[in-house]
């Protein structure tokens, strides 16, 4: 199996309404084209990148060049894969995939799902180009919107925690650049630590405390203005308002 970084450029052909879109594929080296049809012409493994909004108009445009033969992904949020099938020819392979911003330094945490006609071969497949991005993980469909409340919300909710953090440090007296740039240090070593070790949180935060020292201390702190429930329900907020929107 191949990643995104073995993939050559010219293996690649993107397409898109305008140059202004394919500027960055063309700076790379990848073909580019202005017809979609041409791309499924062309490639066996294709990638629906579009707004939810205009995905329908598109998988009705290429749906009569859809073999069996292709491989079809698609990455607009709340589009199910019910939809999916639905405007695509009979046993069209479809999976969705829902990444998020980390991707940009391959360090994302992606979920992908399987449509009826997807079978084993497919998932490794799609799996090992994403793992060139970051962490990818097959899930139900249903938990496709618990990820987009949890890791794709969550970059922000954890830029809001390292924000605090940071400002803390500031408050005691460390100059600003300095703080924040260790906070999103701590945040990054502390995620390592975790992935690497394969520990619940809980038993790091465990390690950390000693009998009466600064890092109790400063949970009870937290503990007191609810960062915990705060989190938890920052995440249910998101999640449901990620179904809303794929109701939509």
């Amino acid at each position: 199996m191949v990643g995104w970084r073995k993939v050559e450029p010219e293996h690649v052909l993107a397409s898109a309404p305008s140059d202004r879109n394919l500027c960055r594929f063309q700076a790379m080296g990848c073909q580019t084209t202005h017809s979609n049809p041409e791309v499924l012409h062309s490639c066996p493994l294709v990638f629906f990148a579009t707004k939810p909004h205009i995905l329908p108009a598109v998988l009705v445009e290429v749906a009569p060049a859809v073999t069996e033969e292709h491989i079809l992904v698609s990455v607009a949020a709340g589009v199910s894969l019910s939809t999916l099938e639905e405007l695509l020819p009979p046993k069209a392979r479809v999976l969705r995939v829902s990444p998020n911003l980390p991707c940009i330094v391959q360090e994302g945490a992606m979920v992908m799902a399987r449509g009826r006609h997807a079978g084993t071969y497919e998932a490794q497949l799609l799996r090992s180009l994403l793992e060139a991005c970051g962490q990818c993980e097959e899930v139900p469909e249903a938990q496709v919107d618990i990820h987009t409340g949890l890791s794709g919300s969550g970059v922000a909710f954890v830029c809001a925690f390292s924000e605090a953090l940071a400002e803390g440090a500031v408050k005691m007296g460390m100059p600003s650049g300095l703080a924040h740039r260790i906070a999103a240090q701590t945040l990054l070593g502390t995620a390592k630590v975790l992935l690497q070790k394969g520990q619940h949180p809980a038993q790091l935060r465990t390690d950390v405390c000693t009998p009466g020292g600064t890092t109790i201390y400063g949970l009870h702190a937290l503990e007191q203005g609810g960062l915990r429930a705060a989190a938890m329900s920052a995440v249910e907020a998101a999640t449901c308002r990620a179904r809303e929107l794929s109701r939509k």
